[in-house]
């Protein structure tokens, strides 16, 4: 037992089995990995995977690596590369060694022609069709190969013809030699290596035979030193041939494999394929598009890493696959940005107010609290004139029953201002209002000694005179729940432009800036006087 070490309590399955291992001897340091294929933008689920390896790393004092699972060149792009270590960074992690597959191709090799020596592997003729067919199911054994019994001699020699690049894609591939009879079907002569005539980004056109993912990986983990190699629970069948790689190649001791539920999201979608397929048919405006689970979408989108990492923590790592509903992750991000985001007043839809007996040329400054949540955080004045800009829906002409807002022959106070009492309407010739012509009661300005008059609404406005226009992208879930394929079910309203006014500092502040809107929502500065919806001010989650 390692009794000097100072072990953290576990608080999950995984960390159960790590303290077992410290406490036991068997590792004096717990070594992770982030193993992410480069074929696409990371999304919210590898958050969860990346929260687990690294958050493991901080807690016990360990090392993560970061390896890029590189084994199909036809797929993998530098691009991706890049975005992902974005995204880590993003997150708040930093790796240890930044690793490849492709940096043991040719120890990878050399575990091959091990096999094949020992009877272990062969050359197969087979085209992935007949493999397929062959393989059996779930309650019949495979059948074997005409060419399972090659001499360990011609196997070698075919072997070595495949890594000349002798063959043709697909003409001949490499097999473990395992069990077809074996009731996992993963243990049924896999395939190890195929042929693939393709330029590598890291390697070039050194290599034409690459390691499938079953080989490659576990010997990665275990070349590098791996002590616990996480994986989601889809790889759970895999855990007998991943044992097997890693006993049958020699290696001792070995990296212990275990797998935890992903994560699913309500109204969301997480296969890089489907994504990919998203960006391609340009239904989305890349891969950062704020509507997309990738974490370059969410960054865009205004979402906080903390939050991201919140969520993460409160869902926790169970064993079981199951759907979070995306209102928990909207909380955690709500939560974040009502405790940091500055608060500002904005219109999204503006209806004029003329304040008639406000002097014409006067202006007085209102203060507005910068977040009420943050004493330190101050105060900002906005302007007040003759002329404003509201809310179009805080004013109603036949207003439904308890309606606290603006209408005839009602009061209401505005934010940080005065309270106010309708005067009459300029309407359109289709009957919409143009313009609401208000009152305003000298002495109710809040703040000032005298002004606490009761009125039941408070709403927001922005000075006509000196506010700045503001393009306003208003973001809605891109899927819909249901059944069926999800190009059936994208949203057509997932964006909505609006053209609205906001507080002249808002409109100036740096692309990435947060507010809270008040009475609308949380933004993102996009840059320039534009900006995203983040999330609504309801909270939807019952938790």
């Amino acid at each position: 037992m390692n009794e000097n070490m100072n072990i953290p309590e576990p608080s999950n399955f995984i960390e159960d089995v790590i303290v077992d291992d410290l406490r036991s001897g068997k590792h004096d340091k717990i070594i992770t990995r982030f193993p992410p294929e480069p074929n696409g933008y990371l999304h919210i689920g590898h958050a969860k995977a990346i929260c687990i390896n690294f958050g493991i790393k901080e807690k016990f004092g360990g090392e993560c690596n970061l390896r890029f699972d590189d084994t199909n060149p036809v797929k993998e792009d530098v691009e991706y590369m890049e975005s992902i270590k974005e995204d880590i960074r993003w997150l708040g992690f930093e790796w240890d060694r930044e690793l490849h597959a492709s940096d043991y191709f040719g120890q990878m090799y050399e575990c091959a022609v091990k096999l094949i020596k020992d009877g272990k592997a062969y050359v197969c003729d087979l085209s992935a069709d007949e493999i397929r067919a062959t393989r059996g199911t779930l309650t019949e054994p495979g059948k074997e190969s005409p060419y399972r019994n090659r001499s360990v001699e011609e196997n070698l020699d075919l072997f070595a013809r495949m890594r000349a690049g002798e063959f043709a894609d697909g003409e001949k591939v490499l097999r473990a030699k395992i069990d077809m009879s074996s009731p996992n079907i993963n243990m049924r002569d896999p395939v190890i290596y195929r042929i693939c005539h393709a330029e590598h980004p890291h390697t070039g056109m050194e290599w034409v035979i690459y390691p499938m993912y079953d080989f490659a990986h576990p010997l990665e983990d275990a070349i590098e030193g791996i002590t616990h190699s996480l994986c989601s629970l889809e790889f759970e069948n895999h855990r007998p041939l991943y044992d097997w790689v890693t006993e049958n190649c020699g290696f001792d001791p070995r990296p212990r494999q275990i797998e935890f539920a992903r994560l699913n999201l309500t109204h969301t979608v997480m296969s890089k394929r489907f994504l990919k397929r998203l960006v391609d048919e340009k239904v989305v405006d890349g891969w950062n598009d704020p509507r997309l689970s990738t974490l370059s979408g969410i960054r865009e989108r205004g979402y906080p890493p903390e939050a991201v990492r919140d969520f993460c923590g409160r869902i926790g790592v169970a064993k079981a696959d199951s759907v979070v509903d995306i209102a928990m992750l909207e909380h955690c991000v709500r939560e974040y940005l009502n405790e940091h985001a500055t608060r500002a007043m904005a219109v999204l839809r503006p209806l004029k107010v003329i304040v008639d007996n406000y002097p014409e040329d006067a202006s007085e400054d209102a203060v507005i609290e910068n977040n009420p949540r943050d004493p330190g955080a101050g105060t900002h004045t906005a302007t007040f004139s003759r002329e404003l800009w509201i809310e179009r829906d805080d004013f109603a002409l036949d207003p439904p029953p308890r309606y606290f807002r603006l209408k005839p022959d009602g009061t209401v106070r505005l934010k940080g201002a005065y309270v106010v009492k309708y005067k009459s309407c300029d309407l359109s010739p289709d009957g919409t209002p143009e313009a609401v012509h208000v009152e305003y009661i000298p002495g109710t300005k809040s703040g000032e000694e005298g002004a606490a008059v009761k009125v039941k609404g408070t709403i927001h406005w922005v000075n006509a005179r000196d506010c700045a226009d503001a393009e306003m992208f208003m973001y809605d879930y891109l899927i819909e729940d249901g059944e069926g394929d999800y190009m059936d079910r994208l949203n057509p309203d997932s964006l909505t432009v609006l053209s609205g006014k906001v507080e002249r500092f808002a409109a100036d502040a740096p692309r990435g800036e947060r507010f809270q809107f008040l009475r609308e929502g949380y933004f993102v500065s996009k840059g320039n006087g534009r900006f995203g919806s983040i999330v609504a001010l309801k909270d939807g989650f019952k938790g």
